[in-house]
């Protein structure tokens, strides 16, 4: 792993930040995303022999940093070819990968993925949404609820986790399923979020959705293996998105430090001001490394190895990122709290990264057992 990024990546990293100065926070959601998929950045991380740019996990998430950083972030990245279109290229049937990786690359076709349930909360083991086999037909039967999905409304299909039985054990192990959108009694309603986001938060209802037999994604006995094939890059693309958002509000109070002049002098030149800057442009740039680390292993296949890292780049860019807009708002002072500035709409943004996928309290639960040995505590 080099610690300094190839000409390649800078060259990315430049591009798509043109990109996103062209768009600014005032962006056009579906502008962008089109603009982003006519460019090779929304596929970057697909196999080029289904219409991708044969790169990882690594260039997907320089992509989604900068357009952050530009303040047009787009959300659905994290899910449609980061969690969802990574899980079908490397378990999907050669079926699913023709029919759905193409369209997921040049953006003409969106994915969303549904997990949390009302009752499971961050313990995937919990899930109770069911699948069950048609003895007469092969089909898949699908029941139960999933709360915060994103773009449900706006994507083709929703990567649904459920469980299915193990005819030897009787026990439940996870599976995944392409539900189609219109798919009958698949029923979603719009949660009123105070979160400001061009994309909506659903709660999805399954009552007995009949889904073909090749719904199913990849082995119905891979299990957990298929499940964190996604999770793992959902959490890099979510530390990428943080740290967008951190390094956008870091530039807005910078720019804002330099130029404010109280009684004949910039407030940046004041230490009480700088050094908190400072100390958040350092937080930043550690959880960036961390992020760039987890997502080296990642792409180099090391499944293990990538799990502890892309959780504590997670944790990293999310606490990095709540102190970078909290400061960046109390240098602007009330400034920091009106429209024209769009730092205020941040506060509960950034606050994402510390809640989502999974709070930063299971991470320390993770990194206590997994890596430090230590006891359980539930």
């Amino acid at each position: 792993m080099a610690l300094i990024e190839s000409e390649e990546h800078k060259a990315l990293r430049s591009a798509v930040a043109a990109l996103g100065r062209r768009h600014g926070r005032d962006f056009d959601r579906e502008a962008l995303w089109s603009e982003a998929a006519k460019l090779g950045y929304l596929g970057v991380n697909l196999p080029e022999a289904h219409g991708g740019g044969g790169g990882g996990t690594a260039e997907l998430s320089i992509v989604l940093e900068e357009l952050g950083a530009a303040g047009c972030p787009l959300l659905m990245m994290i899910v449609s070819p980061a969690i969802c279109g990574t899980v079908i290229a490397r378990f999907g049937t050669e079926d699913q990968k023709r029919t759905w990786l193409p369209g997921l690359a040049d953006g003409t076709r969106t994915m969303a993925f549904g997990i949390t349930e009302p009752d499971a909360g961050s313990n995937s083991h919990r899930i109770t949404t069911t699948a069950r086999r048609d003895p007469d037909t092969g089909d898949w039967l699908l029941t139960g609820r999933k709360v915060f999905v994103s773009g449900v409304d706006i994507a083709d299909a929703t990567l649904i986790v459920g469980r299915t039985a193990d005819a030897r054990t009787g026990t439940l192990k996870p599976c995944l399923f392409i539900v189609p959108r219109d798919a009958e009694g698949f029923v979603r309603r719009q949660i009123d979020m105070e979160l400001h986001a061009a994309e909506k938060q659903f709660e999805l209802s399954l009552d007995d959705v009949r889904l073909p037999a090749d719904a199913l994604v990849g082995d119905e006995d891979a299990g957990l293996l298929q499940l964190f094939a996604g999770l793992n890059p959902e959490r890099i693309m979510t530390a990428a998105f943080a740290i967008g958002m951190g390094r956008y509000a870091l530039a807005r109070a910078v720019e804002y430090a330099r130029d404010r002049t109280v009684w004949k002098t910039p407030i940046g030149a004041h230490q009480a001001v700088a050094h908190p800057l400072a100390q958040a442009h350092i937080d930043l740039e550690l959880a960036r490394l961390m992020m760039q680390k987890a997502a080296y292993l990642y792409d180099a296949g090391d499944d293990a190895g990538a799990g502890e890292a892309a959780n504590m780049a997670k944790y990293a860019a999310g606490e990095a990122c709540v102190k970078a807009v909290d400061q960046a708002v109390h240098t602007l002072g009330g400034n920091g709290l009106t429209r024209e500035f769009g730092l205020a709409r941040l506060i509960t943004a950034s606050r994402v990264a510390r809640i989502a996928p999974v709070s930063r309290e299971m991470i320390l639960n993770y990194v206590s057992h997994q890596t430090l040995g230590l006891p359980k505590s539930y």
